[in-house]
């Protein structure tokens, strides 16, 4: 395995390590291939769909309604080994203990002219839950996704995945997914943009995918919302040695097992720790049952990075943005606060990223590519809308209907003004 080693100090630093950055923009073939599937999924619904199930999905049916695999949810739970189901459980209560806190209610106020103004909390209605399901399953994915749609009172659920295994069907069952269909790629979120005879439309679309998934979404916004245009997974380690080599090693392979496009930072000041994480990872990769994957993500995307203080380490880390961040510091608290941009912030020794992928209650679903500058984990407030509630008071109207003409006039829009004035005059 070839893994790259930098410094800051370097000459032509900024150029190596802009060569590691991931491009969101879609490949042009990958872009008119979704935009061909998205067109005739509109135009020909159920039979567009069932089609590229055939072709894509492996399927065999005759029509949609065979693969609608929602009579299987009552008794997938209990179809589990005994450890996998009280994982499962313990996994969902710690996730909706979290999100429960998330949730936003309705509030309003009255002026003391009787005017009432506010703002109402309600949940969508209905929203659309895809499940990757090629390289590995993902139970986890579902209890992230769904556990906040429901805390929010989202009505209907449903999920789409191309081969769902047990364990993703029975973490739908506990998380309360109400309909599951075996369908995936961009066919499957065309259905659920638009909706067909056999899926109805949906609101919002949420869940990882493949890039042809992330693009069918980017395809669809508009129509319907979704959660985010998710790239590939990150970690990024600021490390000053208090944290065994090894510790640090799985953690960089933790993410770099999720596909070759994932990316695994560490960055150290350290040139001695380094040295000893890189000669661990060469050790310990030959024992990994996914190690191939793990070193053409490391070779690509991955590197061990030399600061110059823990100062600049941290300054680095908010140029990136990146998804997972893990201060493996000795005194994490004291670097916390220069940490501006990340999606997730893991502090200390003891906070491997692995058990915030599964059941340390804050959400998995993070910005990626840079996007934690802007954006937010998943959380109930996704699956929530906010309408404003404006009551004008009969004593109130003379008062702003004078203010708001005024402000329309300025503007050069008679018809606004000539609205609010007709109140009083």
């Amino acid at each position: 395995m070839k893994l790259r080693r930098l410094a800051t100090s370097q000459a032509g630093f900024d150029a190596a390590f802009a060569r590691l950055r991931f491009s969101a923009a879609p490949a042009a073939e990958v872009e008119g291939s979704v935009r061909a599937i998205v067109a005739d999924v509109r135009a020909r619904g159920d039979a567009a769909v069932l089609e590229y199930a055939r072709r894509f999905d492996g399927a065999t049916a005759r029509s949609l309604a065979e693969l609608d695999l929602s009579a299987r949810l009552p008794g997938a739970l209990q179809a589990l080994a005994a450890a996998e189901r009280e994982a499962l459980r313990a996994a969902h209560e710690r996730i909706r203990a979290f999100h429960e806190r998330q949730l936003q209610r309705s509030w309003e106020y009255r002026e003391p002219d009787g005017t009432r103004l506010g703002q109402r909390v309600s949940p969508l209605g209905r929203v659309g839950l895809y499940v990757p399901g090629g390289k590995a399953a993902y139970p986890s994915s579902v209890l992230m996704n769904a556990v906040p749609a429901k805390v929010a009172g989202v009505r209907e659920l449903v999920m789409v995945s191309p081969n769902p295994d047990r364990t993703v069907l029975a973490a739908a069952a506990l998380a309360g997914v109400d309909r599951v269909f075996a369908l995936g790629g961009a066919h499957a979120i065309a259905a659920l943009a638009f909706g067909t005879a056999a899926l109805a439309r949906v609101d919002k679309i949420v869940g990882p995918g493949n890039r042809y998934v992330a693009e069918a979404k980017r395809q669809v916004y508009g129509e319907v919302g979704i959660d985010m245009l998710a790239g590939p997974s990150e970690i990024l380690v600021i490390s000053d040695a208090s944290a065994p080599a090894e510790w640090l090693a799985m953690d960089l392979f933790s993410q770099a097992e999720h596909d070759e496009a994932a990316q695994a930072l560490l960055l150290s000041p350290d040139e001695h720790h380094l040295d000893a994480v890189a000669a661990v990872m060469e050790e310990l990769l030959a024992a990994m049952p996914r190690r191939e994957v793990i070193s053409r993500s490391l070779e690509a995307r991955g590197a061990l990075i030399r600061t110059r203080d823990l100062a600049e380490a941290c300054e680095l880390a908010n140029r990136i943005a990146p998804e997972h961040l893990e201060l493996a510091l000795a005194e994490p608290q004291a670097w916390f606060p220069r940490i501006e941009n990340a999606g997730a912030v893991f502090l200390g020794r003891w906070s491997s990223e692995a058990i915030g992928d599964y059941c340390a209650g804050p959400n998995h679903v993070l910005p990626t590519a840079g996007s934690a500058r802007f954006s937010s984990p998943l959380g109930v407030y996704d699956f929530q809308k906010r309408t404003s509630i404006i009551e004008v008071s009969q004593g109130a109207a003379e008062r702003l209907g004078r203010l708001a003409g005024t402000l329309a006039d300025a503007e050069g829009l008679p018809a606004h003004a000539r609205a609010a004035r007709m109140r009083f005059e």
